[in-house]
């Protein structure tokens, strides 16, 4: 493979691509000189065989290059995803049902308090507790839960 100038641009160009890259002209016009594999003679690309030593020139493929992709103009968005998001409904309805465990407040990730709550379950007070939890939760805004519990 060797760099040549191209007749039309005198861009520089490889003498296997398929055409110059900065002004378009098929190689396949362009005459150049080229070195016999066999003699090294100087022949013209164009020529069938080497006229010093009649060794065949064989016609290599020409090299394709692929361009680079174009950057995107179209803007990418990123989302992120937050496995851990819990539920206001769910959260409403353990402590409705389970309450008085505190098992509203672990799904909340507040384990000192489901552990209070644990601790003091056999004096009916976390499920009445609960129970003012459960309507505190219902009217929250779902952002306002999302922001203290997400």
């Amino acid at each position: 493979m060797a760099l040549i100038n191209c007749p039309e641009c005198t861009h520089k160009i490889s003498d296997q691509s398929v055409s110059c890259t900065n002004c378009g002209l098929p190689t396949s016009k362009m005459t150049f000189l080229i070195k016999c594999p066999e003699c090294t003679e100087s022949i013209s690309n164009q020529s069938i065989s080497c006229t010093n030593c009649g060794f065949p020139i064989a016609k290599s493929a020409p090299f394709n290059a692929v361009p680079p992709p174009l950057p995107t103009t179209t803007p990418t968005t990123v989302v992120q995803v937050n496995s851990n998001k819990k539920s206001k409904g769910t959260a409403a309805l353990l402590a409705f049902l389970l309450g008085g465990l505190g098992v509203h407040k672990f799904y909340l990730d507040q384990v000192f308090w489901g552990i209070l709550y644990l601790l003091f379950c056999w004096t009916f007070i976390p499920a009445i507790i609960s129970m003012f939890e459960v309507v505190i939760l219902l009217l929250m805004d779902e952002s306002e839960f999302n922001r203290r519990f997400n």
